[in-house]
């Protein structure tokens, strides 16, 4: 039985800014100062995605002075691609079931 994908992780890094901050964040940890220059975004609307990243687990601060740094959480994007890997072997395996019309 396929499992399902996380609809709601989905929801959160379909937003083009967020997708952008995690693409980022992929590459080094960042504070919030580098995510606005990188992405041209105001820092109030940054923080609220970075808030919304942060919220879904998708990203963990770490304290830095007067700084807070980003960080990805590689394993929930690693799940996340886990998920669609099982769909696409699902799809493979069931590409010549075909359902008859009534």
């Amino acid at each position: 039985m396929m499992m399902s994908v996380d609809t709601d992780l989905i929801r959160v890094l379909a937003d083009p800014l967020r997708l952008r901050i995690v693409t980022l964040l992929a590459q080094e940890t960042l504070c919030t100062t580098h995510l606005v220059e990188e992405t041209g975004a105001r820092q109030t609307n940054l923080s609220n995605h970075l808030r919304v990243l942060r919220e879904a687990g998708v990203v963990d601060t770490e304290p830095c002075g007067r700084y807070t740094y980003y960080k990805l959480r590689p394993d929930v994007i690693a799940s996340l691609a886990g998920q669609f890997a099982e769909l696409a072997e699902c799809a493979r395996t069931a590409a010549e079931n075909k359902r008859a019309c009534p």
